[in-house]
């Protein structure tokens, strides 16, 4: 049996996923929200398809478990019938001390604590769901899967903030990187698709959701990141600025009448696309820009302009490159977003087919044109599947 049940835990949610790694399906998924903040929805998705919803009020993350377990029982499929061998759990931060998926004993989930520090909001929260997941499934072995622990390849050249040695060792200052769960998978996931070993291949993938990264993958291994100590740094977000002077930071400290939570919540959530264009949702900005909305036109050439840099730096670094790919909401679903990224690199053995790519479709596919030298991709990451699958191997070790 190779069922997993995949468990992603926020401050205020728990989204489930019960995966058959074998066989390559998904048995069923869910979403609880509001958790702690009184009466919210609830939902479950036989594999079907079929999705039952529900008004539930879930004080803390137990509730929303037992909930879940409810749920399966009255709408399946029967966790008797199908039940997990394993739990994988998403969790944020792994510091540098976790650079593999790794079975959650009662010290590692003291480390998953500890490095709360460097991530406050997430953190803690993935802990309170392994907490109520082992009182849900006691039997059953519990692994962590680390966004971080992919990008622990990286070398100190990549890794390292030129910032006083003392200071940044003291305080665990250096780039960690995000989405590494993404771009394992899909750095994977295209390899396959081009019918060559991962291990011959030089990708630069960019991932581009209301959060987005790129990450440079030589032969599987990430060898470097956009994102830095936080998922802060790096390519204009939804709502995030991206790559920033820090001195304007201390420009708005000192002068901007801004304290520190000030700058906290303009840099993270009231930035990015939103901040410049008006609209978080790219959807959205991308309509009014068709509209004639200057704003909106100036966010989006800002955007493409930021992950063309990556893609130029990051080609740079490898020496050659092989692939480019798409993936996440931005990535594998705006053709325009994908067409302005791409805009000018033909000198650089880089040509798009406008038709496939204004062609949608949720399967990986190829939009490069037939003379291109460096293939250009869409895959559709699954960081749900990756995360059962690494549990897996875990588990079977």
């Amino acid at each position: 049996m190779s069922v997993v049940l995949v468990v992603n835990s926020g401050s205020s949610s728990l989204k489930y996923r019960l995966v058959d790694v074998e066989a390559g399906s998904v048995l069923a998924s869910g979403l609880v929200e509001r958790i702690g903040a009184g009466p919210g929805p609830a939902a479950h998705t036989d594999a079907s398809g079929s999705t039952i919803r529900d008004e539930f009020e879930a004080r803390d993350h137990h509730d929303a478990f037992a909930w879940m377990l409810r749920a399966f029982e009255a709408h399946g499929p029967s966790l008797a019938e199908f039940a997990p061998v394993a739990v994988g759990h998403r969790v944020v931060q792994g510091g540098a001390r976790f650079f593999e998926p790794t079975v959650i004993t009662e010290l590692v989930k003291l480390d998953i604590d500890e490095l709360s520090v460097l991530a406050p909001l997430h953190n803690p929260a993935n802990l309170a769901g392994i907490v109520a997941a082992e009182r849900a499934f006691p039997t059953v072995p519990h692994v962590a899967v680390f966004d971080t622990a992919f990008h622990q390849s990286m070398p100190p050249a990549a890794y390292l903030y030129a910032l006083d040695r003392e200071v940044a060792e003291r305080h665990r200052i250096r780039r960690y990187g995000f989405h590494g769960t993404s771009h394992r998978y899909v750095s994977r996931a295209a390899a396959e698709f081009l019918g060559r070993p991962v291990e011959e291949l030089k990708q630069i993938v960019l991932h581009l959701g209301n959060g987005a990264s790129a990450c440079a993958v030589d032969g599987g291994r990430s060898v470097e990141t956009s994102m830095g100590m936080t998922p802060l740094e790096g390519l204009v977000m939804g709502t995030r600025t991206g790559d920033l002077d820090p001195a304007v930071v201390l420009h708005l400290l000192r002068r901007g009448g801004m304290g520190v939570d000030d700058v906290d919540a303009l840099l993270n959530r009231r930035s990015g696309i939103l901040g410049l264009g008006g609209h978080g949702d790219m959807r959205d900005l991308t309509v009014a820009a068709a509209a004639g909305d200057e704003r909106a036109a100036t966010a989006l050439e800002v955007y493409a302009h930021r992950v063309r840099a990556y893609v130029g730096a990051y080609a740079a670094q490898l020496g050659r490159v092989d692939a480019i790919v798409f993936t996440a909401g931005v990535g594998e679903n705006a053709a325009v977003v994908r067409e302005l990224v791409l805009a000018g690199l033909e000198g650089f053995g880089v040509e798009v087919d406008a038709a496939r790519n204004a062609e949608r479709s949720r399967a990986a596919r190829r939009i490069s044109a037939g003379s291109s030298r460096v293939e250009v991709l869409v895959v559709p990451t699954d960081e749900e599947f990756e995360i059962a699958r690494q549990t897996l191997e875990v588990v079977a070790r």
